[in-house]
């Protein structure tokens, strides 16, 4: 219901907002798999909000999780103080981190926990007697969020210009290579070379000097790229031959996008540092967390002198106890309900099989896919830019999605059914024909 007059003072982020406010679409609740608008329309959301509601909207049992901890412990400083159910929610995080990385820092937001990773990588640098090694290398494409250590990792031009000198930082190129892998199911044949762009950069900066490289195990917003067969172990052996850390950003595809806990069980590839925000709670609350291996932890803590702080970094809202009551309730659910391997099933299956039934289809140049992650790709015969307007057919059709470019990302909620799965591709098979 409208309790407001104008909407002139809301700034919304990453949007239009001449464009929007001229022609608002407006979500009232949202329920399941579905969103409802304030002129009634039931839409499916093919995108789990912003790759985040993986369990689903209107979880009654996080809910109550969240009115239960506000009415007990809202809230206390992080710093200097102690809450149980931070202690649980950590130790029950890293029951589904690969072995090794049983060490958490908790933030609040994917773009915080980034932050926040690059900070711990210089720390362990530093640590043990290693602050020459002081660069970073990201990848083309890439998104690590909004912060200044996340724009500069990041491969994103828009996120980036315009925001002055950044960290010093190097970018591998991007895996995308329609030409050879277009409509691979899941991971593509082509492409680990692109892995051993590592190696030429560590010898052009000396490896003496980076401190870790950080990657998307499946890019997301730059327009869901999935690694090339053998790719993200390659990276890995070149970054430990060279004593380089390795951090990957999960923040999207952790918490069963991909069929696993994380891309990295799923790929059987371990870093050094994961990141993770979004899924973990469901997208109820803000809450992110870094995922560090033991060692790094350890030479960080031990080397600062007995009762001092060991690492100058933190936020006010670090393991919010009302953000870790709905991590543990989400994480509940995943359990009981088994949502975090569901992409890699018969559901993952169908989905698979019915983005590719898109294959030849008017203006369709690709389908990328693995889990519950997939992409559409338009092209226009006069190089138009089409994604935007596909984006908001979908919306008038009954269904939001991301534009990324003339890339159509989807990444449903986990509970999504067959019924559903043929509606995002009866949709986008519909929005071809009309439009090419």
């Amino acid at each position: 219901m409208k309790n407001y007059q104008s909407m002139d003072h809301f700034w919304m982020p990453f949007t239009a907002n001449r464009t929007f406010k001229a022609s608002p679409r407006i979500i009232e609740r949202a329920e399941g798999v579905w969103l409802y608008s304030d002129k009634g329309q039931k839409i499916l959301d093919a995108t789990a909000g912003l790759w985040c509601v993986n369990a689903g909207h209107g979880r009654q049992q996080i809910a109550d999780a969240v009115g239960n901890q506000i009415r007990n412990l809202d809230y206390t400083s992080p710093f200097n103080l102690g809450h149980d159910i931070g202690f649980e929610f950590a130790e029950r995080l890293v029951k589904h981190t690969p072995a090794g990385l049983d060490r958490v820092f908790f933030s609040c937001s994917g773009s915080e926990a980034v932050e926040s990773a690059l900070k711990i990588a210089l720390a362990y640098q530093n640590a043990r007697g290693k602050g020459g090694k002081y660069r970073f290398i990201g990848r083309e494409k890439a998104y690590h969020g909004v912060n200044f250590g996340g724009i500069s990792v990041g491969g994103l031009t828009p996120n980036r210009k315009g925001f002055g000198p950044l960290l010093p930082v190097d970018h591998l190129p991007h895996t995308l290579d329609v030409e050879r892998n277009a409509f691979s199911r899941g991971l593509p044949e082509f492409g680990i070379e692109r892995a051993e762009a590592l190696e030429n950069l560590l010898q052009f900066h000396g490896p003496e000097t980076i401190a870790a490289v950080i990657v998307e195990p499946v890019a997301g917003a730059g327009g869901v790229l999935i690694p090339p067969v053998g790719y993200l172990r390659k990276l890995r052996e070149i970054c430990t031959r060279h004593d380089v850390l390795l951090i990957f950003d999960e923040v999207i595809c952790g918490w069963g996008r991909l069929g696993e806990s994380f891309g990295s069980v799923r790929f059987d590839v371990q870093p050094d540092i994961i990141t993770s925000a979004k899924g973990i709670t469901n997208g109820t609350l803000p809450l992110g967390a870094v995922f560090v291996r033991n060692e790094i932890y350890d030479t960080v803590v031990n080397a600062a002198p007995e009762g001092q702080v060991e690492l100058f970094h933190g936020y006010t809202y670090s393991a919010h106890p009302v953000a870790c009551a709905a991590g543990l309730a989400t994480l509940d659910i995943y359990e009981q309900e088994g949502l975090l391997q569901r992409g890699s099933g018969e559901v993952g299956d169908y989905f698979e099989d019915a983005l590719h039934s898109l294959k030849g289809l008017p203006g369709i140049v690709d389908v990328r896919n693995c889990g519950l992650i997939g992409a559409v790709q338009f092209a226009a015969a006069d190089g138009s830019l089409v994604g935007p307007g596909i984006m908001k057919r979908c919306y008038e059709l009954g269904m939001s999605v991301r534009a990324v470019g003339d890339t159509i990302a989807l990444s449903p909620p986990l509970i999504i059914e067959k019924e559903q799965i043929d509606q995002i591709a009866g949709t986008l098979k519909q929005i071809s024909k009309e439009t090419f």
